[in-house]
């Protein structure tokens, strides 16, 4: 794993960033960010975009592998850390890392990091968070702050509906940017 800290960015903003990576089949990758001031948020501050043509292939148990280096790059080009990071995706997947714990240990530890995962994946845990009329949970974990307080966050993001509207929208422009439908 990369010993990547976000040089002499120790300054934070009041600024939430979620991140969302998407991929090609000829191994491109488009990672994307938006930066949020409050989760309640209906508008976007900041969108932040790359593109890799080295994407590493899929691993199951192992997707920070294909996911970490896209983000840390991104992360490169924000002017100051982000105050809170959001991943699609787990913080832990029981007692192994996940995407989550990666990223927050690549960052020195010094930016909590919420995983909002779709599905449920066996012994990851994560509180589930019910939005709008959906029965369907997202499954919260975090590092860096309390579970129960990202859960909430995550509850009151801007939107009806199960996915948060600013969570949609890094997912649509994360597909767009690699030229995905």
């Amino acid at each position: 794993m990369p010993e990547t800290l976000m040089p002499t960015r120790t300054d934070q903003t009041g600024l939430i960033a979620a991140f969302d990576v998407y991929y090609q089949n000829d191994g491109r990758s488009s990672t994307v960010a938006v930066s949020i001031n409050a989760y309640a948020d209906a508008q976007q501050v900041s969108v932040y975009r790359g593109l890799r043509s080295n994407a590493q292939p899929y691993v199951p148990g192992e997707f920070y592998r294909r996911e970490l280096p896209c983000i840390l790059e991104l992360l490169e080009t924000f002017p100051v850390a982000p105050r809170e990071i959001i991943v699609d995706g787990y913080v832990m997947l029981g007692s192994k890392p996940g995407l989550g714990q990666h990223l927050f240990t690549a960052l020195g530890g010094s930016i909590p990091v919420i995983g909002v995962a779709k599905s449920a994946f066996k012994g990851a845990g994560g509180v589930p968070v019910r939005r709008g009329l959906s029965t369907r949970p997202l499954y919260i974990t975090t590092v860096g702050m309390h579970v129960d307080a990202a859960a909430a966050n995550i509850h009151k993001m801007h939107g009806q509906h199960r996915i948060p509207t600013l969570l949609k929208l890094v997912d649509r422009l994360a597909r767009e940017n690699a030229g995905g439908q």
